[in-house]
Formats: C-alpha cells, structure tokens, sequence
C-alpha cells in the first residue's frame, strides 16, 4: 500500500513539474537554472522574463560569447515559444568594491552625462536656427512692406509680401508696369532676399 502511494505522489510531482515547465515562471525558472549551472554564462548579470512563452532577455554582459550563450540556452529551454535578445555586451556594473568597481560606476555616469549634454546641445542649436530663421523672414517681409510704404509710385496697401526661407512671394495689383518693376526691384534689394516670386497683376 505504501509502495503503491509513494508511485502516485511521485507521478503526480512529475505532472506538477512538467506542468509548471510550462508555465511562464516555470519557464523563468527553468532559464536561471540552466544558466546558474552554465560554466560560460554569469547567470547574476543577466534579467529573465517570461510572457506567453516569450522569453526576454536584458542585461549587461563581458563578451559577445556570454550573450550568445544565453540566448541559445533560453531558446533551447523546454516551452519556449521565442526569445527577445536585449543583452547588452560591455562593461559589466561592478558588484564588488573597490577602485575598478567606482571607476566603470564613474565611466557610464560619465558616458550618460555626455550624452544628455550633447542632446541639449542639438535641442538648442536646431531651437536657435529655427527661431532665426523665423525671425529673419519676418524682418524680411516688414522692411520691404516699409520700404513700400515711403516710396512714391508704389501702393503699398496693395500689394502682399510673404516670405518664406528668404524667398519672397509678391501678389496683389499694380496700377502699372513701373510699378511692378519698381516694387520688384525694392524687393531684391532688401537685406537677406535670396529669392523673388512674382504673382503681381496689373489691373
């Protein structure tokens, strides 16, 4: 009798395990294992997490040998259905203390404070140009409205100034050709004019 309910607990453990192999802890669990007894792979370094079977991985390892390593023993582990490398090959964080362990801690804080400065650097740069740029093509098109305004022979009330990127687009209606001329060449005389588009009409 005890014989017969000792093979039943010992079946009913295999199905328990097989079961939770599958799983998705069972499967994290699995993982770390094959990992902790792998000669090649430092199990501490390296995150596992399961979600329907996906396997990801994400950490910092020494070598390109480590990752590889742990990404064959994931995809090789019972019920998984995929794996997602995000192992990192680098530096790896120090746990122990020390003079090496402070410096690689100092180099990627470093590393990360470079980073954000050039970042703000692009930020501010690309913010200046483009408000400069904004700028000049407004001076552009107020000088040649003045411009418009204090000379005689050109109405200035009708005649539309827009710039873009330093190309100025003329429309509205001239009384004359002279006018139109006149305006144009007040136009292209103006500080900062690459261009002139002219959609004037006489009329």
């Amino acid at each position: 009798m005890q014989q017969r309910f000792a093979i039943l607990i010992s079946a009913a453990s295999l199905v328990f395990s097989v079961a939770c192999s599958q799983s998705d802890a069972g499967i994290t669990m699995a993982v770390k294992a094959k990992m902790a007894a792998d000669g090649t792979v430092k199990a501490s370094e390296i995150n596992v997490d399961t979600h329907n079977r996906v396997v990801t991985l994400n950490g910092t390892v020494g070598s390109r040998v480590e990752k590889e390593r742990a990404v064959t023993i994931a995809r090789d582990t019972k019920g998984v259905t995929n794996v997602v490398d995000d192992v990192v090959v680098g530096p790896v964080p120090a746990a122990t203390t020390g003079s090496y362990g402070e410096k690689a801690e100092d180099t990627a804080e470093q590393a990360k404070t470079e980073n954000a400065a050039h970042e703000a650097k692009v930020k501010t740069e690309k913010a200046a140009s483009k408000t400069a740029e904004v700028i000049t093509d407004s001076a552009i098109t107020s000088d040649i409205k003045t411009k418009y305004l204090a000379e005689r022979g050109v109405s200035g009330l009708d005649i539309h100034v827009e710039t873009n990127n330093g190309v100025v687009t003329l429309s509205g209606n001239v009384k004359t050709k002279a006018e139109e001329t006149k305006a144009m060449s007040i136009a292209r005389g103006t500080h900062g004019v690459k261009r002139i588009v002219n959609k004037m009409k006489l009329g």
